[in-house]
């Protein structure tokens, strides 16, 4: 039994458990279907059997050794796969401006926090990726246990993940990829590789680019590390089945002919944007991360300009430039409307 069949299953039992709304008490009337589908592990449903049916069967759709649903974001799963690998006083490596649970997690597990520094580029005030042959002098200068890669960058900029791995296996160096970011890249030959088959552990957010809710996020284990005790560490004894369930029907749609078919409409429409607007520059790997930028006009200018005068709000601005972030709710209509920046 699915997860999301298990919300159709009829229960007749009187649960005398919590939660103790009991699927009836609604306080906030406007979420009705999710008190009533917000149930915990009683007997009467096991709904924890479900749950480990359903991530079995996405391990199988990602081809890992485990894929776990989480309901704490990313970070959470990046926590976890540190904990997993580091023990007190083994040396971690963390990029100095990444997403601040890379450096929480190495804090819980004891491990000494060794900073790297990526290439800056200066002309669109982003950070690029730093080559395999700078990671393989880092490994080599500091031996560290674990290395933690962002990959892609909030901006879209992508690492070369299997040359990055191969300098791990090399060295003896557990790979974590923060791809918070990418987690279309499974779904597409039209978006830049997963890092699954490369990484000893990856992340990946659901909410941000493939359409699940806040905070909803997977952590795929391709090692024998246990990671299951790791994240008993620091996940609830309560989770949320209705979020839970979210997750495998995500899944499920980004890995059917209809979900593929609408990620693939999302990259041709954002295409077509890139091809019209001619007045703007593009830049990043990833063509879901639109970074722009309009030669005389500031990064914070032209954020203001979108917001004030074309009512469109974008998702992290600098000094140069302009990220929009599309994802499979930018709908035809969204896309259109940037059509309408070529008068900028």
């Amino acid at each position: 039994m699915s997860l999301v069949s298990l919300f159709r299953k009829k229960n007749r039992k009187s649960l005398f458990t919590t939660p103790s709304h009991d699927g009836k008490l609604c306080i906030l009337h406007k979420f009705y279907q999710w008190y009533r589908c917000d149930i915990s592990e009683v007997e009467a449903l096991n709904p924890e059997a479900a749950l480990e049916a359903a991530e079995k069967r996405a391990a199988k759709i990602y081809n890992t050794i485990s894929t776990r649903f989480l309901t704490n974001g990313s970070t959470s799963g990046v926590i976890a796969a540190i904990l997993a690998a580091c023990s007190r006083e083994d040396k971690l490596l963390v990029w100095e401006n990444s997403h601040p649970c890379h450096k929480n997690g190495g804090r819980l597990a004891g491990a000494e926090i060794v900073e790297y520094t990526l290439p800056y580029n200066q002309e669109w005030g982003v950070y690029e990726a730093l080559s395999v042959e700078e990671y393989e002098k880092l490994i080599e200068k500091h031996s560290p246990k674990a290395l933690v890669v962002t990959s892609p960058s909030y901006e879209g900029i992508v690492s070369d993940l299997q040359g990055i791995s191969s300098v791990c296996k090399k060295h003896g160096v557990v790979l974590i990829v923060d791809e918070a970011h990418g987690a279309l890249y499974p779904f597409s030959d039209n978006l830049p590789e997963t890092a699954i088959p490369y990484a000893d552990f990856t992340v990946q957010s659901l909410h941000k680019t493939a359409g699940g809710i806040n905070p909803t996020a997977l952590l795929h284990c391709n090692c024998g590390l246990d990671v299951e005790s790791a994240l008993k560490m620091i996940t609830t004894t309560s989770p949320s089945y209705p979020m839970l369930a979210t997750i495998e029907a995500n899944i499920n749609y980004l890995n059917s002919s209809k979900g593929r078919k609408k990620i693939e409409a999302l990259i041709i429409g954002i295409k077509d944007v890139r091809e019209n607007l001619t007045n703007l520059e593009f830049y990043g790997d990833d063509i879901t991360k639109i970074l722009i930028k309009k030669d005389g006009i500031s990064g914070h200018e032209l954020s203001e300009i979108l917001f004030d005068k074309y009512n469109i709000e974008d998702e992290r601005t600098n000094e140069k430039s302009t990220m929009l972030l599309c994802g499979l709710g930018t709908t035809k209509e969204k896309l259109r409307k940037l059509r309408h920046l070529i008068k900028l």
